[in-house]
Formats: C-alpha cells, structure tokens, sequence
C-alpha cells in the first residue's frame, strides 16, 4: 500500500469501508440511538436484544454503511448496555460487516465499548470541552484502541455557533491530535455543529451557511481530516412538517457535500431527491440556509403553513390583505398577530400623521380596541391576544425614537397599575399574562416580578403614582403576605385600589381575610379575561363609586355567610378524629422490601419527558379549558388550542435540540414507620445519617358519614408497634434551569407570547420528570409495582399503586414539611433547587413530593381542622402558635 493510500479513513466491521475522494457521501445509521429511537430505548431497557438487533439489521440492509450505537440514558447502565449490544453484534456477520460508531458523552460507555468493538469503528465524540488535559488523554487511550474519532466544535468556552469559533476550536484540535498526542490526522473527523435554522431568531441565520463555510475551511486547512455532523438537527423548527423538512435536508446535504462534508448522521426516509423537491419550496429553503434575504425565515415559516394546500391562493389571500387601506392592515396584524409588516405599516401610518404619538393613540389603539372586543366576546382567545401584544409591542417600539425626538408628551394610557408575585413566591405566568392583557387595552404596566417585599411594593406604588396594585400568589403562604400588605397599606392611609389573583387566591378569602384589613377597595380578579373589566370599573368616575359599594356590600355579605357556615361546621377533637383513624389490617400486609434504600441523584433528557407531559394544564394555564387531547377538536376553541398546541411543539423542539433546559432530580428511599398516630419516623438509611428524622401528617378533623374515616398521611404506614419494617420515599425534581434566562430574552425581544410559552413548557416538563421518576421507582428503583405497564393516559389518570403526594397540596397542606424533605435528600447541594423564606421552590418549574408504596394509599383532601390540631400540631413541630396559624390559614376553621 502506497504512503498516499495510507492517508485515507479506513474503518471496518467484517468488511472494510476505505473513505477516499471518490467515496460518496458516507450514511450513518441513526436507529440504534436510545436518545434518537423510544423504540430501541425500550428494547434496551426491557433487555429485549434480539428486537433491538433487528433494528442494526434494518438500518444495514437500508443503506447505513457505519451503524451509529448510543446508551446514554439516565435510568440505564450504559457501560453494560454497550458492552452487551456490541457483543451480540459480533455474533451476526449481516450487521457486522459495517464499522460501529461508539456514541456517548460518557466516557465510560465510550471505553466499555472500545474494549469489545469489533474491526476499526468510530468514536463519537471527544472535546475541548474538559480541556486540553482531558482531551489529550482520552484521544491517547482511542489511539492505543485502534479507532477513529469524531472532535465535537467545543471548548472550555463552550459550543461553537459561529463560523469564526468553528474553524478556531477544529484548528486548535487538530493541532493538539496531529503534534501532541501522534494521532493519524486521516483518522480525524470533526463535527462542526449542525444548528437549526428558520427559528425566527436574528443569531440563528447563519448556521446553516457557517456550517458549510467551516466545512469548506476543514477540508481545505486541516489535511486529510474529515467533516461530519446530524442532518436532521437543522431542521427542527418545523418538527411535524414532513415535506418541508425532507427538502431542508436534501438542499443541505447537497451544499454540504460541495463545500466536503464526508459522513453523516442521516434518516434515509426523511430525504426528498433534490432535483424534484418542488421549485418555490427549494428557492425558500436555500434562501434560509443560504442567508439570501433578510426575510427569508418569515417566508418559509408562512410558506410552510400552507405547502400542503394551494400556495397560490394563500399567496393571493395574502395580497389582498395587503391591500387594503393603512387602518385595516393594521388592525389585520394585530388581530392575527402577524408582525412581518408592522414596522413597514407603522412608518406610513407615521408619515401620514401630524406627530408620531398619533398613530399609537389613534391607529394601533383603533387595532387593539377590536383585539379587545374580539376577546371580551369570546371570539379571541388568550393565547391570540398575547401575540397581538407582541405586534402591538414591535410597533410601540418603532415609533418611540420618533416620539422621544418630538419630546411633545407621551399617549394618554388608561390608568397606570403595578403589578408584583408577593414575598417568597416565584411563580408569575398568571401575573405576566394579565400583564399582557391589560397593556393591550392601553393600562401602563409597572411590573416588580417576583418574591417582591411589601415595604417595595408600597414603595414603588407611590413612586409611581399608580392607579391599582395586582397581587398574585400561587402558594398558600402568600396569602398571609397580601392580608400583611394590606394591612401596611392602609396603616399609611393609602387609597389605591387593590386586585388579588392567583392559584391559591379566593373570592372568599379576600373577602373574609383581606377586605376587612383595608379601608380601600379590594377585589378578587378570577382570570385573566375579567381584569380589564375590573380595572375600568375601579377606575371610570362614572361607575367606579357604585361598583365600589357593590363590591363591599358583596364582600360583607360573604364574609358573613361564610363564617356563619363555618361556625355551623360539625368537628371532631382531634383526640376522636384520631380514633377514627384508617384502620388497615396489618397482619395481612408485608411491605415490598426496595431494590435501593438511601440517596440518589438522577440526570434524564429534556427529550425523555416529553411522552409524559399532561397537556391539558398547560392549555388551562392559557385560559382554553378542555381535556387533551379533545381540546384540539373543541367546536369553541379547537381552532386556537390546536395553533397554540403546534407553537408548543415547535418551542419543545428547540429547546430540546439547543439544550435550553436542564432536568435534575434526586430522590430517597428508607425504612419508616408511623409513630404517634400522625408522625411518620424515618430511620437512617446509611451510618453517616442523624438517627431519625420525622414527617409530621394532619389529619382530617371534619365530621364523617357513618363508617368513613378521618385520614392522614401518616395511615398509610405500618406502625412501629406492628413489628413491620415499612418504607416511605420522597424526591425534588426541577426541570427550571434556563427557563428565566430564556424568558428574559424573548421579553427584551418584546416577545411575551414566547416568554410566557417557555415558562409554560417548564412547568409542565417538571410535572413530567415527577410522572417519569415515579414510574421509575414504582418499577426499578423500589421495584414494588414491577409489572406495571401504564399508558400515559393511565399515568395521568394515576391509575398506578401508590401515591406521591406534595407538601402544600390538599393532602399535606403544610409547607413546612419541605425544609426536612430538603435536609434528607441535601437538595440544595445536590441538584441546586432551593427554597423561599415563603417555603416556594426556586427555579419555578420544580416538583416535590413523597413516595407511599401502600397499595391501600389514596390522594384526599384535609379540608378545614379545628384550633386543638393546631395547637397539637405547634407542640409537634416545636413551634409558636402564631407560627402555625400562619402556615395552616387557609385550613383553619373559624
């Protein structure tokens, strides 16, 4: 063999595959890939490898001349499952003449895999992303194997999304790999970073053209080395929209390839032939991957909606449109939330008006006005307003130089309200969207965020001079905080209008708890739909004095009917209610003994969770109430559920393929038996543990029919006196890194619509990584329902064995149990999520809770308790009395 030949890839399974210039492009299999396939994941899991070879099979005999294998899941032992698979590979001569690419961001699996791979394969992948040290090491040890490997476009700085990164990171690689390390520079593949394009944000334009500009640069600059990367990634935007992305990634593939790129990872099935992708569709999606126009993305993203019906007629409803007169353009963009033509219609509305100010208070405001009446009738819904706003915002936007220029005054708003989440609450996507709401009916916004002090909040309404203050709240604790400020309000005499909203927020209570504390008006808002009637009656002098009177009169009456009943209320002591306990026969029971008792911490993909999301939360958040999935087929608001839906799925995507979102979780099982009726005692799992720790339950205290017990947690354990050894479980799961760095960004972009949606999508993927991990312990981890097979549907429905209650929820309304919850599992080092003074979780979109094994346990409600369970309780809990009030307000009877 020639020293020329001897430069060229050479890999091999049973067969070699020599990569010379002639080569055609080089396809690799993508299948047997758990974080690309559920259905190969599932075979792995299930240890059904012989299904699990079918798939490498497959993917030969359609075209895959290197089979890409990758183990990386949180809840699987990789280094095994690599190990095992590669082996049973060896043993079948159809798969294993391909080479096998070794894939892992471990570098465990990646050596485990080494070790048994059979023939030259590839590793994928290595970087800088440790450091120099690291990754000479790790390349030293791939070279003392034999294979090749692919360099990720990553350093200690991070990821390379820019054509000038790029080529710096590939440049100081190679020359580590070539001068430091010996490593063959034929043997070098990079992965310069494949990113999706058509996002709508200005950053992500030229990933496509870097990419083919670094590739070009590679081949060109670094000898010998090659170029590979995933297609498909490019194309996630319009994840559900097969046609268009089977073009993107034939039209980028075909310019990849001219500019060198060698192999990649591609899904044969997902390829139109580029010579028949349809013209138009080929000249948007180049001009997206080309950069070629300044509004190409907006082109293939309308484009793209309506490929599958006549685009001629969906080009000609949309010149039609734009002809219409300057009013009705903008009225059109504001209703449909389009904002591809704002700024050019803002500039000839500003041209024909005497001043600037004009066209907001004249123009955009006649738009809102229908925006505002399309609500309010019931023919608009939240999630369309929300994107007006972000029209309305874009416009505002534009015209504020010219109006700063004139310095001739600013628009007349309808009031000014300041709107704040109250100490030790971090939750705000209730806040934000009646934020939202409200400044398209023209209110001015001063919004203090959250966890806001009520000495900041007294503050700032003064400073401001504001018309009315909205409260939200979404814990239990947060209603003491607003009767607290209102309290502080009215000691300083102030007037101002109050509106008190939020999950936890009542009527009743701010009728019985709030009203009384302040002299002004105080009104609860239920949703996000009534706050601009509220706010324009508080604030019209034509009806403001007579919805005022009306509204105490109403709260009076209320607060009387209501303390009445309570009064009225039957109640147990908590000495009866005790006696009337859950009576579960014990002798008759023997707890599943866990597969793991102790701490443990646990890492999932964002992309694992997705199967577990229950998405009918996440349309109620938006104010669309209906179950998923029938919501999307409603006669009323089908329509905008159904568009609301796809943005979320698009916004899912992404974040999943850019990583915006980290999941971390950790959970604890140990012995534990129920003590002292109500307390649960934990004993230590491992010698370095205090020796025990307690859970304090409540009880209900309320009046049962014959034969119905008065229940508590702590029921659902075997007492200590009944000679059992129980278990009980708890966890914290947060999926909240990177939600508010995401959220910031699209509200400096004017963006609410996304900013909202991305907190939404937080939400609900913690809630999924709560529904995964019990599933996982239910099946492994405890292992007490090991033949469980649920569907989602099932899941949500819990119709599994036990429960996972969370403190703060109607079962365990005390917030104070977390802090022990915390202090077990050692959250706050562990996975970084900690608590409010007010005993809320930080970030947001995190979930915590416990684990009851006890086929016999069910979620139920406390309801109301009497003063001596809270007197018992302060004694249990070492307490004051005024602190336990505190803590148990809302279920206390009066």
């Amino acid at each position: 063999m020639s020293t020329h030949e001897k430069k060229y890839l050479q890999l091999s399974g049973l067969e070699p595959l020599i990569i010379t210039p002639e080569t055609n492009f080089v396809n690799v299999g993508e299948r047997t890939n758990v974080t690309g396939s559920r259905k190969f994941l599932r075979l792995i899991k299930e240890e059904q490898y012989e299904e699990a070879l079918d798939i490498a099979r497959n993917q030969v005999e359609g075209g895959a001349q290197i089979i890409d294998v990758n183990m990386d899941e949180g809840m699987l032992d990789g280094a095994y499952a690599m190990t095992k698979f590669l082996n049973l590979i060896a043993a079948e001569p159809d798969i294993a003449r391909v080479p096998v690419m070794i894939d892992s961001s471990k570098w465990e699996i990646i050596e485990a895999g080494l070790k048994v791979i059979q023939g030259k394969g590839v590793v994928n992948s290595i970087s800088l992303k440790e450091g120099e040290e690291k990754f000479i090491e790790y390349a030293k040890k791939i070279k003392r194997y034999g294979a090749a490997v692919i360099v990720m476009a990553f350093d200690e700085n991070g990821q390379a999304d820019t054509y000038e990164r790029r080529i710096e990171i590939c440049k100081r690689s190679y020359d580590v790999l070539v001068d430091k390390v010996g490593f063959p520079a034929q043997d070098i593949i990079f992965d310069p970073n494949i990113f999706p394009v058509a996002t709508g944000m200005e950053e992500h334009k030229l990933n496509a053209l870097d990419f083919f500009r670094a590739t070009k640069w590679i081949r060109e600059n670094l000898p010998y080395a090659h170029v590979s990367g995933g297609v498909s990634n490019v194309s996630f935007s319009f994840r559900g929209n097969d046609k268009v992305r089977e073009a993107m990634h034939s039209a980028f593939l075909y310019h990849a390839i001219k500019n060198g790129m060698t192999m990649g990872i591609v899904n044969p099935e997902m390829l139109e032939i580029y010579d028949e992708i349809d013209s138009v569709l080929l000249e948007y999606v180049e001009d997206v991957l080309l950069n070629r126009r300044e509004d190409a993305t907006e082109r293939l993203l309308d484009l793209a909606e309506s490929f599958k019906g006549d685009f001629k007629a969906n080009e000609k409803a949309i010149a039609e449109w734009r002809n219409g007169s300057i009013q009705e353009r903008l009225t059109h963009s504001l209703v449909k939330g389009i904002d591809e033509f704002i700024e050019i219609d803002v500039e000839e509305a500003r041209q024909a008006a005497s001043k600037p100010i004009e066209v907001i208070e004249i123009n955009l405001m006649a738009g809102m006005n229908v925006v505002g009446d399309l609500f309010g009738s019931g023919k608009m819904f939240l999630p369309q307003v929300v994107k007006s706003a972000r029209v309305m915002k874009k416009a505002v936007a534009y015209l504020l130089p010219f109006i700063e220029a004139e310095k001739d005054g600013a628009s007349q708003s309808a009031g000014k309200i300041l709107m704040a989440t109250v100490k030790g609450d971090v939750h705000d996507i209730g806040k934000n969207i009646v934020s939202v709401v409200l400044a398209c009916n023209n209110y001015e916004i001063v919004d203090l965020g959250v966890m806001v002090a009520p000495e900041k909040i007294i503050a700032a309404a003064i400073e401001h001079n504001v018309d009315i203050i909205g409260l939200s709240g979404l814990i239990t604790p947060s209603l003491d905080e607003m009767v607290y400020l209102a309290k502080e309000l009215d000691k300083i005499n102030v007037q101002i209008p109050i509106m008190i909203g939020g999950a936890t927020t009542s009527r009743a209570h701010t009728a019985v708890k709030i009203a009384p504390q302040y002299k002004a008006t105080v009104v609860h808002v239920n949703d996000a739909s009534r706050a601009v009637t509220v706010a324009g009656n508080l604030l019209n002098s034509d009806t403001k004095e007579k919805y005022t009177q009306d509204l105490r009169a109403e709260y009076d009456a209320l607060r009387e009917g209501y303390l009445n009943r309570s009064r009225d209320k039957n109640f147990l002591t908590i000495e009866q209610a005790r006696a009337n306990k859950l009576q579960l026969d014990w002798s008759k029971y023997t707890p599943t003994k866990p597969n793991f008792i102790g701490t443990k911490t646990v890492d999932v993909a964002i992309a694992d969770l997705v199967d577990y999301i229950d998405w009918t939360p996440f349309f109620n958040s938006w104010e669309l109430y209906g179950k998923y999935p029938a919501i999307l087929t409603d006669e009323v608001v089908g329509e905008q559920a159904t568009s609301l839906f796809a943005d979320a799925q698009k916004m899912l995507a992404q974040l999943i393929q850019e990583n915006w979102l980290t999941a971390k979780g950790v959970l604890g099982i140990f012995p534990a038996n129920t003590v002292n009726d109500d307390d649960i005692e934990i004993s230590p799992a491992t010698s370095n543990q205090q020796p025990t720790t307690k859970f304090l339950t409540l009880r209900q205290q309320s009046q049962k029919t014959a034969g119905a017990p008065n229940i508590a947690l702590a029921d659902f354990i075997a007492p200590k006196d009944s000679g059992l050894q129980d278990y009980m479980g708890c966890f914290c799961v947060t999926t909240g890194f990177g939600v508010e760095e995401k959220a910031k960004k699209f509200e400096k972009d004017l963006d609410d619509y996304n900013s909202i949606l991305v907190k939404a999508l937080g939400d609900r993927l913690a809630e999924a990584f709560a529904e995964y991990l019990h599933e996982k312990v239910r099946k492994e981890i405890w292992g007490y329902a090991s033949d469980e097979n649920l569907s989602n549907q099932e899941l949500i429905a819990e119709n599994y064995k036990g429960i996972r209650p969370a403190p703060g929820y109607p079962a365990c309304p005390d917030h104070l149990e977390k802090p022990t919850i915390w202090k077990l599992l050692n959250v706050e080092q562990e996975i970084g999520v900690t608590l409010t003074e007010s005993m809320a979780m930080w970030p947001a979109s995190s979930v915590s809770g416990y684990y009851f094994a006890n086929p016999e346990s069910k979620y139920f409600g406390l309801g109301k308790i009497k003063q001596d369970q809270v007197e018992d309780y302060s004694k249990r809990r070492n307490t004051t009395m005024e602190q336990a009030q505190k803590w148990l307000a809302p279920n206390i009877a009066d």
